[in-house]
Formats: C-alpha cells, structure tokens, sequence
C-alpha cells in the first residue's frame, strides 16, 4: 500500500514521518499525470505546487487553518489530500470535483477561485474578520510570481502600514506566468540585484517621487521599489515580514520554515523558487504548452485561436499600423505566429486587462490600429476601461474575444457567457460572432475599416466549416429560407444546430446567421410580424441578443412570437461543451418544440 492510500484527510498527513513526505509527493504527482492525460486540466502548475502542498498541510490545521490560492490553478494536490483523493478521478467532469477551489465543494477550499490577483486582499479581509470576531487561525495565501504582480495585488499589499499577525503570503515564484512572464516590474526585480544597482535606482526614485509629492500611496509605491533590491528592508515598510528565498521542493526545510513563521510576530511574505512542470520531464521542458492539458484536435482541424495569428499577420503584412495585445495568454490567444514576425508589434502586458485596454485605447489615439485578443471571462475585468477610455472616446479597438460561450470543464469561472450582455449596453461598440475561421477573416477586416470599437467573440474548439460566405459589409445577416419560424442564430454552433433543426422538421424554417449583434439588422427585424422567432445564443438569456431582439419588436410594435435558447440567471459548472449546452436547451427537439 502507498502512502497516499493511508492519506484520507489532512490530518492522515501529520501521521506520516518527514522522511516519508517526499515519497508522498511522488505519489500525488503520479496521481496528477494519471488524471490530467485522461480528463484534461492544470498539469504544470500543479507538479510545481505539489511539494509545498504536502509540506503546508504537515504544518497548518486546515480547513480550521485557511489555505487561499490565487488562480487555483494549482490547487489538486490540496485537493487530494483534503479527502478528495477518492474522487479525484473525475476533476472537470459533470458531478466531479472543480479544477479550482470551490467553498461549495469542501470546507478545505477557504474561498472560490479562478481568476488572478484577488487573494491578498481575501486574506486581508479573512484576517480581519478573524481579529473583530476574537477568532484564532491562520491564514495561508499561495500566489504564484504572475499573479503577485497584478493590480489588485499590488493595491492590497500597500493599502496599509499595518498589516495582520498569522498571515503568511507564499510567493511561489517559477519565473512563469502562463507564458514566459513579461511583466515589467517583474523583469525589474529580476535584474535589479546590485547594491550598485540599488543604490542608482533608489536614487532615481527619490527624485522621481520627491518630498513634493503628497499621499502616502506614492510613498508606498516608492518603498515597493525596494521590494525588488532590498527584499527585508521593503517588506517591514510595507508591514511585512520577508523570508526567502528558499528552494520550494525541499520539503523538510519548508517544514522547517513554516513551523517557525507560525510564531511570527507580524505578516509574512515567504518567497519560493519552484520549478513548473516539476517532476514530468516534459512538462519541465515546456511548461506553457502543458500549463493547461486538454483534448487535442484531430490532425487537420483547426479552430479559431490557432487562426487567429495567421489572420492578423496577414493584415500587419498590409498594414503596418495594426498591433495586436494580450495580457499574459500570449499562446491560449493564438498569437505566437505574429509575435514572432512582428515583435515590435506585438505586447504582452502580463495579467493586466485593465491596462491592456487603456493601453489599446492610447495606441489607437496615437493612430495605430491595436487589435485586444483576450478570453471572455478575461475581459470583463477591464469593463470600466472599455466604457471609459474606449467606448466614450468612439476609439477604433477591436477585441477578439476567444473562448466566448460555453468552455466546458473549467467551469462556471471561465465561462464566457456574459460578454454580449455588458457590451451590448456601451455606446460606439459594434458586436459580432462570425460562424467560422473564413468568416472571421473576412469580420476583423471589415472593422478594421468602420473606425469605432468593435468586439468579435468566438467559441474554443474546432473550425466549424460552413459552404456559404457572403461579404459581412454587405449582409450583416445570412438568411437561408423563407419560413413562418425564424431561427435567429448567434455564432458557429448555434448556427450549425439551426441547420440542423430545419433539416429535420417539416415545418417552414428561416435560418439567420445573426453574424452581426449590434447593430441589429432592423430592416430584416421588421419583417417579422406574424413569425415565431427562436433565438439561440451561446450567452445569458438576461441582456442578451435575444433580449435585444424583444425590445425592438416590443419598442416598434411588431407582431412576433419570440422565444429565447440560451443560460439561465445561474452559474454554469463544469461539464463538457456539449452537456452544458443541452442543459441550457440546445438541442433539436427542444427547439423542435418551440416551432409553429
């Protein structure tokens, strides 16, 4: 019998010698490999966690301790050795376990995660909660070196001088984000090692800041600067202790260590180095290609991030005003082509959506054409910027929006099913959702020349081909038939079920490639009084497209019959595409029904 086999709960690993802990570790390794090549997940990122895992629950009292990870994406050793091992076989599966830390899954996960950059400040309010209730735990904070970075990060670490006794803040540092981490600050801090160094630097921000600047917030910036030269000395002015750096897979050591930073007598920043991909010889060597493991696609196919590159290089070739950005997603985006042929053009700005937009917005003042390529559940992070800097000012922005609608096992954080909903309501902003690769060439050209925002969503997965292509300048919307049922059909894979619907029914069937969004072809909309009028869309029903449609008919008193396909007012868990997407009614006979 394994050691893991004897692991049922966190306190199972307490029982175990310190010697045996790395022999634990190599089992929950093998664990991970086994279960990520079938279902799919976070393979990298959770090798490189592992050993620090085993050692936290060795140390801490979880789940009466708090264990908070940012992202979460390297969380399934905590997982396994939370009482979960027995389930682990279906991670990402419908009914299973989350690929990320859910407090509707277990009492071990101390707070939901998924996105980057908020664990700091959960910890802060964990602690605070904790201190104005008389209570007594720790809190633990797991954050890789991408996400220590990022904003709302930065805010919470110098939001005050005072900060929590037993809170740990765990800065596992792999020298990766998702793709090689091209953060600035980050790169500064990297290289700034030098008392020589030091000692020019601070200089320069001493008279950058100077004594004329007032508020204590740039102060902190200033002393943050320190952080990067004079670890120890920045970290008791921001109100931290800092410890480091230390190898993190040398478990007895980090036993070592964190059993001493429990008697801390302030806040603590413990700093790790951690190999990714820690443990798979092929994860190491290509930590990004393995930083998310999923189905592959049958040779030959191709889907819309790997068409992306191609489509923008060829436009940048033509053009030399257009730029494309991403924020930390460089690869999952379909952008390593173009980056590679045109590096002075491409700009990667780390997990930073709020300022890849604004950024977006200054190039397009300054007469480029930036190109924003970013996931769906990514973007709604820069709402504000999109309304404020790009929307109101009418900028020409184009965001490709990849993995728009249903994504599947990564579940109800990763789902892009709200992106039509909150840009439907900016002013300036055109939406589309081309049917397939051909068409979405033929898309991003077109708002290349309309000179306002615009927003192009696509789902993940494969091309879907379609035989028909018309120009989208000329025919906002495809229609096929002349029918009294209207199938109103938004992107690839509610118009490939539309088709499939009116090819499997007697009954008379419009189907409409409803390519363009918004505007809404209302020419075409005023000719349905006495239709029954289904529209499917991969988003949320409330504010939707469909939403859209209703007020037109209701605002101009057209006499139609609309009925709605898409999500409910609820977050979608993860499942396959394809279970998600019955679920919320896309199926033949349930449109069937529907028809008149």
């Amino acid at each position: 019998m394994g050691l893991l086999e004897k692991v049922k709960t966190s306190s199972d690993v307490k029982k175990l010698k310190i010697s045996e802990l790395p022999i634990l570790a190599d089992e929950i390794r093998q664990r991970i490999i086994s279960v990520v090549d079938t279902n799919g997940g976070h393979l990298s990122s959770n090798l490189g966690a592992v050993d620090l895992i085993v050692a936290l629950h060795y140390v801490f009292d979880f789940p009466n301790d708090k264990l908070i990870f940012d992202v979460g994406h390297q969380s399934y050793a905590h997982k396994i050795l939370s009482g979960r091992n027995d389930r682990f076989d279906t991670i990402r599966q419908s009914g299973g376990l989350c690929g990320f830390p859910n407090i509707f899954e277990s009492e071990y996960d101390a707070f939901c995660a998924g996105h980057a950059g908020n664990s700091i400040s959960a910890s802060l309010g964990y602690c605070t909660a904790r201190d104005l209730n008389n209570e007594d735990y720790y809190v633990v904070d797991l954050v890789g070196d991408a996400s220590f970075f990022n904003g709302e990060n930065l805010e919470a670490l110098i939001s005050s001088d005072k900060k929590p006794q037993k809170l740990i803040i765990i800065l596992n540092d792999n020298g990766m984000s998702i793709s090689k981490n091209n953060n600035g600050l980050y790169k500064f801090i990297s290289l700034c090692t030098t008392k020589k160094t030091y000692g020019r630097v601070m200089r320069l921000a001493s008279r950058t800041v100077g004594k004329n600047f007032i508020g204590r917030g740039l102060k902190r910036i200033k002393n943050f600067i320190k952080v990067s030269l004079n670890h120890t000395t920045a970290a008791e002015m921001l109100g931290f202790k800092y410890v480091g750096i230390f190898d993190g897979h040398k478990i007895k050591e980090l036993v070592n260590i964190l059993t001493n930073l429990k008697n801390a007598d302030k806040a603590v920043v413990l700093h790790l180095k951690t190999v990714k991909g820690k443990g798979d010889d092929n994860a190491e060597n290509n930590p990004s290609y393995y930083h998310g493991v999923g189905s592959h696609l049958k040779c030959g196919q191709s889907s819309f991030s790997s068409s992306v590159s191609k489509i923008l290089e060829d436009i940048a070739q033509k053009d030399g005003k257009v730029t494309a950005i991403c924020a930390g997603m460089k690869d999952g985006t379909g952008l390593s082509g173009f980056a590679d042929k045109y590096p002075e053009r491409f700009f990667d700005v780390g997990i930073a959506e709020e300022h890849a937009v604004t950024y977006a917005a200054g190039q397009a003042m300054g007469g480029l054409k930036p190109i924003v390529c970013v996931y769906s559940t990514f973007l709604q992070r820069s709402y504000d910027q999109i309304m404020q800097d790009v929307c109101l000012q009418n900028l020409p922005v184009i965001f490709m929006i990849d993995r728009a609608g249903a994504v599947g096992a990564d579940g109800a954080t990763h789902q892009g099913l709200f992106d039509i909903s909150y840009l439907r309501t900016l002013p300036n902003m055109s939406i589309f959702a081309p049917k397939d690769c051909e068409e979405l060439e033929n898309t991003v050209k077109y708002c290349l020349t309309l000179n306002t925002p615009c927003a192009i969503r696509y789902p993940n997965g494969k091309n879907e081909e379609f035989e028909t292509h018309t120009d989208v300048a000329t025919s906002p919307w495809e229609i096929f038939g002349d029918g009294e049922n209207v199938l109103l059909a938004v992107g690839p894979r509610a118009l490939k079920l539309a088709f499939e619907v009116k090819n499997n029914t007697e009954k008379s069937v419009t189907v409409i490639n409803a390519r363009q969004i918004k505007p809404l072809y209302k020419s075409i909309i005023d000719t349905f009084d006495g239709k029954n009028v289904i529209t499917i869309e991969e988003n949320v029903i409330a504010g939707g497209f469909g939403s859209a449609v209703s007020e037109y008919l209701l605002q101009n008193k057209i006499n139609a019959k609309i009925s709605y396909v898409g999500f409910e007012d609820e977050f979608v868990p993860h499942a396959s595409v394809d279970e998600q997407l019955t679920k919320a009614g896309f199926t033949v006979d349930e449109i069937k029904r529907k028809l008149i």
